[in-house]
């Protein structure tokens, strides 16, 4: 298949981008400046300039493929609602692009909280609270099926990771524990957050994207729940800080997200595409330092 990939030179899309040309599909990838563009390119992938304020790019990529996995989302902050009216417009365009087509469209979110036990493919996404405009922007996604589009949702945990890259959740952990000089955790630190490494996440899209029915929602975890404190007593360790119990509020907007318990279970994605994680853990990656500025 020919596949345009957002956020393809991100710190996702650059592993799938290769995974996808690794089995033998070409990759149309979305590029907003020279940067991005080089790395596609070195990639072995093609190029289309835009971005996800440019409407006619995301179309022009939908018509020229056979498929879309988007997963360029900005990430900020300071100001989640306009990342999130970002992501609802880009899930706009394509729905109207390819409707009617066949085509697949699979986009990233995240594994919800449910209150007692590991989240599952059939949990629905939370629609309220300070992520539930990700979770809205999934169900639209999921909706999509009934209007002849291959609609799926990858649901990814709180910390997409690589050894010595991104740490997902875990990199603002990091970042708090060099600001303040505490490698911090809310509460009493038995919350749990699972996780992945991003080629086995790379590796889930690929599949998702060849396999997958309409209308479906896969786990991207392959480590179902590691607890806050473990993973701030590895941090600490490497940057030589102590650990120690802090305040929701020194992670900012997403401090009372991170006094959730929100494991998730991976168990029905791994029996009906096949995945099987093979990389090395969150506290492993954690575990082997060298965390970049």
């Amino acid at each position: 298949m020919r596949v345009f990939v957002t956020g393809a030179s991100g710190g996702i899309g650059s592993a799938v981008v290769p995974d996808l040309l690794a089995a033998g599909h070409e990759v149309l990838g979305l590029a907003r400046s020279d940067a991005s563009a080089r790395a596609i390119t070195a990639a072995g992938a093609a190029v289309l300039r835009g971005d996800l304020d440019d409407l006619d790019s995301l179309r022009a990529g939908a018509a020229e493929s056979d498929g879309v996995i988007h997963l360029a989302f900005t990430n900020d902050f300071t100001d989640f609602a306009n990342s999130v009216a970002a992501e609802t417009r880009t899930v706009e365009t394509f729905g109207a692009a390819l409707e009617g087509s066949g085509k697949a469209l699979v986009i990233a979110s995240g594994t919800p909280a449910v209150p007692g036990r590991p989240a599952t493919e059939h949990d629905p996404a939370p629609t309220d609270g300070p992520i539930g405009g990700r979770g809205r922007n999934a169900q639209t996604v999921l909706d999509l099926a009934a209007r002849d589009i291959r609609s799926a949702v990858v649901r990814l945990p709180r910390s997409v990771h690589a050894r010595g890259g991104p740490y997902g959740f875990a990199s603002l952990l990091i970042g708090a524990a060099r600001h303040t000089g505490v490698a911090g955790y809310v509460g009493d630190g038995t919350q749990r957050w699972p996780a992945v490494h991003r080629l086995d996440a790379a590796r889930l899209f690929r599949l998702t994207l060849e396999n997958a029915v309409p209308g479906t929602v896969v786990h991207a975890v392959a480590d179902e729940g590691d607890t806050m404190r473990a993973l701030t007593e590895v941090i600490g360790r490497q940057l030589g800080l102590p650990t120690a119990a802090v305040p929701a509020e020194t992670f900012g907007f997403l401090g009372g997200v991170f006094g959730v318990d929100q494991p998730a279970s991976s168990a029905l994605t791994r029996e009906r595409f096949g995945w099987q994680p093979t990389q090395p853990s969150l506290l492993d990656d954690l575990e082997a330092g060298n965390y970049p500025a």
